[in-house]
């Protein structure tokens, strides 16, 4: 994984985690990988993914099992979801439209991408 200098390790490994468990390569109920493990294949120090693996504990996404590891939370997905589409309104959604504005896009312009949006919402609806 490439890490980005402008954002904290653990958060970016949280990021990571949180994008396995949406694409459901991480089931709720499913065992992640241990801090040892992880820290080895991120190639990280074991205490960043302690730390990411906590957060996430605090924010009910994984579940410790003591004395047998952290696994996938039973709402963790929902939770998840909420949390970053919350977060996409409020921060990165306002920074778009201002951006849209500023660089004075019509509605042809952004066509292309609506219709692409459409289309995956109708495929998802189905």
């Amino acid at each position: 994984m490439e890490f980005n200098e402008s954002r904290n390790i653990f958060l970016q490994i949280a990021d990571w985690l949180c994008e396995q468990i949406l694409q459901k390569k991480f089931a709720p109920g499913d065992r992640v990988p241990s801090v040892r493990e992880l820290a080895e294949e991120m190639e990280v120090n074991r205490n960043t993914v302690m730390r990411t693996y906590s957060i996430l504990q605090d924010q009910g996404i994984l579940d410790n099992k003591r004395g047998i590891g952290f696994f996938v939370a039973e709402k963790a997905a929902l939770k998840i979801h909420q949390r970053q589409k919350e977060a996409f309104l409020q921060q990165e959604l306002p920074q778009l439209v201002h951006k849209v504005k500023l660089l004075q896009l019509s509605k042809d312009d952004l066509k292309p991408i609506l219709n692409a949006l459409k289309e995956t919402t109708n495929e998802d609806q189905q």
